[in-house]
């Protein structure tokens, strides 16, 4: 009777502990076939040469279309793979099917920055593409000589390698909605449906001007004010320290102009800083012109905020900041040590070029006052006012064994202003001082964001 006993509570342990296994064991199998099913599905999806939509954008416009590209192929049921051409390489170009390339033009013909690499390894050499199937969309701004500059080598380097055509490359004008509406009447053809997202831009809102200052007062370069709007409808938009504003101006309301937003959402009003342009028989820039000296205060703009996704901190929320810039490019930048100053966030440091000290120094007392905080580290550099370091890149030689220790700690660099002539010299200089390499692994890391024109 014992040993009957002690029999049945040894069955009784032995199911117990298998049942428990199983149970412990069921989660295991399911994650597992889970696992599985998705390493299938990818390596049937790498098998499938596909579609492929890339994109090269500075200012964010190349990479939201892109987007819009994506999705209306989803919607006629063709899986898209969507790249930022960096991240193409002659694998991925010679393994797929067909690729859309949807590219800005940086400056004068050249690539956005986080394209340059893609152009200076790849088309650079003879790729036998002959397989290859595209379409190019090529964003680019007609007031330049070198129009849609990057688009067009792209689509002549395609052609030289024999990629095949699927349409004409089409070519946008500032954001010219006709051009854009074109590109998508060839993609429905392409996807065989015509039941595709909404492409449309977010609706212009009415903003009143609540303030204009003109800081450079007595100034020997052109005049540049600080304008201050609120939302007619009282209803703030949420944007970033980064983004920008499109304005449309009364005479020519079908290129809207865009700003650098100064400000962040809890100073509650939108900040531009605005340099009056003026041409050679004395008139003045439609946009620039209305906004500085014919708008009266109270009256109401047509605008519009826009993510600017390669000017935002983002993934560097947390790292030191290198804040670089010249002129009315202080707009972008004061956004960020804005928000920076919110969050409580002290290594910062700004250094930035202008004409006179007496003059040219916007928002002195905000930035003294982030100085003496201990929240900013603050360099200047004054053309007209003698010295050697006349220019904002002739502040980085002196300054290079911190600067590389400061990248060494994790910093972003961000550099916004003109792109004739600083951004260019601010390139030369942290590439003498970081290495062509470290520059290029900062771009493709994104901490170093550049917002130039």
């Amino acid at each position: 009777m014992i040993w009957t006993n002690d029999t049945t509570r040894l069955m009784l342990v032995a199911g117990s502990s298998v049942a428990y296994a199983l149970v412990c064991l069921a989660p295991y199998l399911r994650t597992r076939r889970k696992r599985l099913a998705a390493e299938h599905a990818k390596a049937e999806a790498a098998a499938s040469p596909g579609w492929i939509v890339s994109y090269a954008s500075q200012t964010g416009n190349a990479e939201e279309l892109a987007q819009q590209t994506a999705a209306t192929l989803k919607v006629a049921g063709i899986p898209a793979r969507l790249a930022e051409l960096s991240e193409l390489g002659a694998e991925d170009l010679q393994g797929a099917e067909r690729i859309l390339f949807l590219v800005s033009t940086y400056g004068e013909g050249d690539a956005p920055d986080a394209a340059a690499a893609f152009a200076g390894r790849l088309m650079t050499t003879a790729l036998p593409l002959s397989h290859l199937h595209y379409a190019v969309l090529a964003l680019g701004d007609s007031s330049y000589a070198q129009y849609c500059g990057f688009g067009r080598a792209l689509d002549q380097w395609l052609q030289a390698q024999g990629a095949q055509s699927l349409f004409p490359r089409v070519e946008v004008d500032r954001s010219s909605e006709q051009a854009v509406a074109t590109w998508r009447q060839h993609l429905s053809h392409l996807a065989g449906t015509s039941d595709a997202p909404d492409w449309s831009a977010p609706a212009f809102d009415a903003w009143r001007l609540s303030e204009r200052v003109h800081l450079n007062a007595g100034s020997a370069g052109a005049p540049v004010y600080h304008l201050e709007l609120e939302p007619v409808s009282g209803v703030l938009p949420d944007w970033q320290s980064g983004d920008l504003v499109q304005i449309a101006a009364p005479a020519d309301p079908a290129q809207p102009r865009e700003y650098s937003i100064a400000s962040i959402p809890a100073d509650g009003r939108v900040h531009l800083l605005v340099r009056l342009h003026s041409h050679a028989d004395g008139s003045h820039g439609v946009a620039s012109g209305w906004l500085t000296q014919q708008l009266e205060a109270g009256s109401v703009v047509q605008l519009r905020c826009r993510q600017h996704r390669r000017f935002r901190l983002e993934g560097n929320v947390d790292r030191p900041l290198i804040l670089i810039g010249n002129g009315s490019g202080i707009a972008g930048l004061r956004g960020h040590l804005k928000a920076r100053a919110l969050a409580g966030q002290g290594r910062n440091w700004l250094l930035f070029g202008e004409r006179n000290s007496a003059h040219d120094f916007h928002y002195r007392a905000e930035l003294d006052a982030l100085r003496q905080s201990g929240q900013l580290l603050l360099d200047l550099a004054w053309s007209r006012d003698g010295g050697a370091e006349r220019y904002v890149q002739d502040l980085l030689p002196a300054r290079a064994e911190q600067l590389r220790a400061w990248v060494a700690d994790g910093a972003a660099i961000y550099v916004c202003g003109s792109l004739q002539g600083m951004a260019a010299g601010v390139d030369a200089a942290l590439e003498n001082i970081l290495g062509r390499a470290q520059l290029d692994h900062l771009i493709a890391t994104k901490r170093y964001q550049r917002d130039v024109y």
